[in-house]
């Protein structure tokens, strides 16, 4: 397995990390995903360390904190070989206060996750959306007594917008807080809009990406094809309206060009469209998901191989779409602009 630094810091990542969302099954939602429990949890959680893993990803709203439990004994005696990363900043019950990146609601929930994962501390402690209710100031100042405490290691967010990122990093840098060091985003062959501002923003401040769904929300397991339904078993007949569109023509497009380059490499559609992932600039881990040994199997070879330049450039070609303003005009100012990964070859 390689391990990656972790953005600014100095953290070494597996190149592939776990994500333990299907672990609970506590609603029809995450039901959808997955409800592995006990001895099967125990097994995939070996397998990942057997192969090299090192960072498991979870979130006190994952089944409503029983994803952070199950986990919790599935690494019974062995948190020392691990990293935690676990989330806040979504709703967990109805009172006024249980929502958001506020002092009150991040310190109850840190307490909250540690009770659950039975451990002293989280590695990762990500801010799962941006709050624009809170100012950034409360947030740093909070997750830096977090830090300062003991509780939390290291702080990221995810699915921030450029500015709310760039914003926290301003302000953590004027007051010597601890800074985000990664960002959790979605980013795949299908959905490639992380390209547009938040990579190079990563590129220039060292923001190391945590990658979910790299698979497209399930949509490049190669289980999809042109004029076929949906297989009997797919997240996607309960979870689709909740994940990223993406356009029925442009997805077989892909496929399309997944389909060959899987053909050259001996691998699956899968195998391919994560190692895709894995060779795009400030991706610092991608996180995989399974349900089952199989699956898990299938994702951990993913890694250690590298497509070619020219099967890079065969996918790259097939996923390009026309950004939206200002990407596309910056596109033609190439010469003093120039873009994170080269357009197509």
């Amino acid at each position: 397995m390689e391990y990656r630094q972790l953005g600014y810091s100095g953290l070494k990542v597996s190149a592939l990390s776990y994500g333990v969302a299907t672990f609970g099954g506590g609603n029809e939602f995450f039901n959808a995903w997955g409800g592995t429990e006990g001895d099967e949890a125990k097994r995939l959680v070996d397998m990942c360390l057997d192969a090299g893993v090192n960072l498991f990803d979870t979130a006190n709203v994952y089944s409503n904190g029983r994803a952070e439990e199950v986990f919790a004994k599935a690494i019974e005696g062995k948190r020392h070989k691990l990293l935690i990363s676990t989330k806040a900043t979504f709703r967990m019950t109805d009172g006024p206060n249980e929502v958001g990146s506020s002092r009150y609601h991040l310190i109850d929930q840190c307490n909250a996750s540690l009770k659950r994962l039975k451990t002293d501390y989280i590695d990762i402690y990500h801010m799962h959306g941006f709050d624009a209710t809170t100012p950034v100031e409360e947030t740093l100042d909070a997750l830096n007594t977090l830090v300062h405490d003991g509780k939390i290691r290291y702080i990221a967010c995810s699915n921030f917008s450029g500015w709310h990122l760039m914003k926290s990093l301003s302000v953590s840098e004027r007051y010597g807080w601890s800074r985000y060091v990664a960002h959790q985003v979605y980013y795949s062959l299908v959905g490639r809009e992380y390209e547009w501002e938040l990579m190079p923003l990563g590129l220039d401040q060292k923001v190391g990406a945590l990658v979910w769904s790299p698979l497209g929300w399930g949509r490049l397991t190669g289980k999809l094809r042109r004029g076929k339904p949906l297989p009997e078993v797919s997240r996607l007949h309960k979870t689709a309206e909740k994940g990223p569109p993406v356009p029925e023509e442009y997805l077989h497009q892909v496929v399309d060009a997944l389909d060959e380059v899987a053909a050259e490499t001996n691998k699956t559609v899968a195998q391919v469209a994560l190692n895709w992932v894995l060779q795009r600039p400030t991706v610092s881990s991608v996180i995989m998901g399974a349900r089952n040994e199989e699956q898990l199997k299938q994702n951990l070879e993913a890694a250690g191989w590298n497509l070619t330049p020219e099967q890079v450039a065969k996918l790259d070609k097939a996923s390009d779409l026309t950004p939206i303003y200002p990407y596309w005009h910056q596109r033609q100012f190439t010469e003093r602009n120039p873009a994170p990964v080269p357009l197509y070859e």
